[in-house]
């Protein structure tokens, strides 16, 4: 038996993916060490694979029409909630970016601070899409003609490799509050506090399935995700460089929409803006007659 002077080895936790609002183990049964900026063993990582990717989609698409009929007004509050909840675990937060990115606690607590702002203002939007990105049509003839916003469903997501959780929020936030359903990647060298993100979702309102979270691999997940035919549209942002072309065109085959790999990594800290809300929305017109 040792003593409390005695050194002891402490134990590195397993941590699991985020599907369908539960944590399971990968379908694969695989991990993977995640170390610290510095070399340290921090814990090990579900290695996710190819059904467990399948799953998140079969998740996401079930979630999907709830999550579109909620009111803009709801999905605010519900990515309001998330806020809330980001900002009791700060301090949780601001342990897991300095251990993932090797920057100063300051820093750290800097970028904690962001992303739950972040999530703030996405929550402001959602219901304003319609108004802004809407419009009432001038036609000729006796028509009334309005232009409304629609999610285009199923978003999946390469998340940054770099900025862990402030990158993660910047491409996460966008697809939820614009009424879509999310599968995403975590970086795959720093995936901890993507994994404390999946713990303040499933705590907080966000609805079962509306946002799954994988680690592991983008360069093995993410042809899959491309190829998928129940995913709508794809976020290249964190794609491996090698292999943002194949995705691409994997995607085609499927008409989805995709957002290109960016030739350096976004900076996450830069004011967000409605690019991504405008991606992820799709525009429905309606015609109605008036008058006799």
């Amino acid at each position: 038996m040792s003593t409390p002077t005695e050194a002891r080895v402490p134990v590195a936790k397993t941590y699991k993916l985020y599907i369908g609002g539960a944590f399971p183990r990968s379908e694969s049964g695989r991990s993977y060490p995640v170390r610290s900026a510095k070399g340290a063993l921090l814990a090990h990582a579900a290695l996710a694979s190819r059904k467990d990717a399948r799953d998140a989609v079969a998740a996401a698409l079930a979630a999907g029409p709830g999550w579109a009929g909620a009111t803009g007004y709801n999905r605010g509050q519900v990515l309001y909630r998330v806020a809330e909840m980001m900002q009791a675990r700060h301090d949780q937060f601001t342990d897991d970016v300095v251990s993932a990115e090797g920057v100063s606690r300051r820093r750290a607590a800097t970028l904690v601070d962001t992303a739950i702002d972040r999530w703030v203002w996405y929550a402001g939007w959602t219901d304003k899409l319609s108004t802004v990105l809407g419009s009432v049509n001038d036609v000729a003839g006796p028509f009334v003609n309005f232009s409304t916003t629609e999610p285009t469903g199923v978003v999946a997501v390469l998340a940054p490799q770099e900025s862990a959780l402030l990158g993660l929020v910047d491409v996460l936030a966008p697809v939820l509050a614009a009424g879509c359903t999310a599968v995403v990647v975590a970086s795959r060298q720093r995936p901890l506090p993507a994994i404390g993100l999946a713990e303040v979702l499933a705590t907080s309102d966000v609805p079962a399935g509306v946002a799954n979270l994988l680690t592991g691999s983008a360069a093995e997940i993410g042809p899959w995700l491309a190829a998928h035919e129940d995913v709508a549209a794809l976020d290249l942002v964190g794609a491996p460089g090698e292999a943002a072309r194949a995705l691409e065109e994997a995607a085609a085959a499927t008409v989805k929409r995709v957002l290109p790999r960016p030739p350096v990594e976004p900076d996450p800290t830069a004011p967000p803006s409605l690019a991504r809300l405008r991606t992820y929305c799709e525009i429905k017109t309606v015609w109605h007659p008036v008058g006799r």
